[in-house]
This record gives structure tokens, sequence and C-alpha cells, in this order.
């Protein structure tokens, strides 16, 4: 993995040397004599490797100097300003030159990412231990991804059920009580008709008052008892005042069925035909 990166830095440092060397021939060769040209030229490169080969020793001991950095900076630039004058200065091929004016400073750029892979690199321990870390987490997440989804859809389902379950009960429940209002209401309407209560007295003995049988409608749920009021012997003057009384307990006065239905609920006994003729006397 480290040659990845030092291997362009090495062979873009070589190729900007060798061309600055040959720029500085060219181009100082014609002014001054070569030997000089080819010192100023080593002088150039040779500045430029020095100060980039301490860079890397205290690279790898860890340190860095701001001072050297700009030293080396200063010698690439000078190498890039050699390359940028010569190209200005040559008719034939300006473009050219210009073109590959940028190596020097290319070069150093490629240098310092490779100081700073250096600064981040990891060994292939703690890499693969990394990796592992985040597949553990990965593999986490999509099990707790996977487990809502699940823990979701059996809600659902759940909540449908007793939804439906729900409106089951409520069907049926509703069924029951309209079969049971109208058995009420057909008890009660029987109960108070007037062929019923002749019927009733005419199975029994003598038709009288501590005879005749109290045929109450049943009762859901859990009741009190309440004491019977003392019913058996009244003569037709106490049945009339017991009628007018109840009769005229409210306001205005209560029909025949009401007036019977509390006369029966206070536990008082008479026939149909007795209730029905003090009700005529008092009304």
């Amino acid at each position: 993995m480290r040659t990845k990166t030092v291997l362009p830095a090495v062979a873009m440092t070589a190729v900007s040397m060798v061309l600055t060397l040959a720029v500085v021939l060219l181009w100082l060769g014609t002014a001054v004599p070569w030997p000089v040209a080819l010192v100023v030229g080593l002088g150039i490169d040779g500045g430029w490797v020095a100060t980039l080969a301490y860079e890397r020793r205290l690279a790898a001991q860890g340190d860095h100097s701001v001072t050297v950095t700009a030293v080396g900076w200063g010698f690439g630039l000078i190498a890039t300003g050699v390359l940028v004058a010569h190209a200005l200065t040559v008719d034939a091929s300006q473009g050219a030159w210009l073109a590959v004016a940028w190596l020097p400073v290319a070069a150093k750029a490629l240098w310092l990412v490779h100081g700073l892979w250096e600064e981040t690199a990891l060994t292939v321990g703690a890499l693969d231990a990394i990796q592992g870390i985040r597949q553990e987490a990965r593999d986490e997440a999509a099990v707790a991804r996977a487990r809502l989804r699940s823990q979701a859809a059996t809600e659902e389902t759940r909540l449908a059920a007793v939804t439906q379950s729900g409106a089951r009960v409520a069907r049926v429940q509703a069924r029951t009580a309209k079969i049971l209002s109208k058995a009420w209401a057909t008890l009660e309407s029987t109960r108070a008709g007037n062929d019923t209560g002749r019927a009733l007295t005419s199975v029994t003995a003598p038709v009288t008052p501590g005879v005749t049988p109290s045929w109450e409608l049943p009762v859901w749920g859990p009741t009190e008892p309440v004491p019977a009021l003392e019913a058996a012997g009244l003569t037709d003057a106490a049945l009339d005042a017991l009628v007018d009384e109840i009769r005229t307990s409210e306001t205005p006065a209560l029909s025949y069925r009401e007036m019977a239905t509390r006369f029966r609920a206070a536990g008082h006994a008479a026939s149909e035909v007795r209730l029905r003729t003090a009700w005529k006397r008092v009304a």
C-alpha cells in the first residue's frame, strides 16, 4: 500500500529534476559556460532533494519542521520559475514548455500527500479490527431493523385480529340485545293485557285477593327484596283508597297501566277485575 503513494512521488521528482537540469543547461548554456549552468542546475535540484530528504527523516521520527518545509517549497518554486521563464523566452514549442513547468510543484504536492498517508496509515491488524467492528455494527443494525419490522407486522396482525373479534362480539351483543328487547316488550304487553289477567285468575282457586298470584316480570341483575305491604283482605274501600293514592302520586295522574304496575311492584295483590273496577270507581 505504501508504494501506491511513494512511487508516483519519486517518479515525478526524478522527471522534474531532469527537466530542470536540462532547461538550465539549454537556457543558461548560451550565456555562461556549460559547467556553470550545470552547477546551477545541480544546485537547484540538490537543494530540492536535500530538503526533501531531511523532511522525510523528520517525518520518520514523528517530527516536523516548518523551516525545512518552507525551504523545500522555496526550491520547488525556484525550479518552477526557471521552467516558466524558459518557456516564455523560447520561440518554438512555448505551449509544450509551459505544460511541463508545473512538474516541480506537482512533485512536492505528491510528497505532501505521501506524508499525510503515512500519518494516517494503520497496520493490517488494526484495519481488520476496524472492518470487523464496522461489520458487526452493520449486522446489529440489520438485525434490529428486521426485529422492528417483525414486531410491527406482528402487532398489526394482533390488532387486526382483536378488532375483528371485537366487531364480531359487538354484532352478537347487538343481535342479542335486539332479541331480548323484543321478548321483553312482548312480556310487558302480555302482562298488561286485560285478557291475560282474566286468564290468570280463571285457573286459580276462588278469585280472592289472597289467592290471586302476583305475576311479575323477570328482573335483570341482582335485586334487593322489597317488603310487601299487607294486602290480604283488602276491602273495596281500602282498595279504592290505595288505587287513588297510587294514581294521584304524580302530576298528571298516572294511567291505569302505570298504576297497575306500581300497585303490583309494591307487593299488593288483587285480581285484574277488582283492580280495574276500583280504577273506574276512583277515576
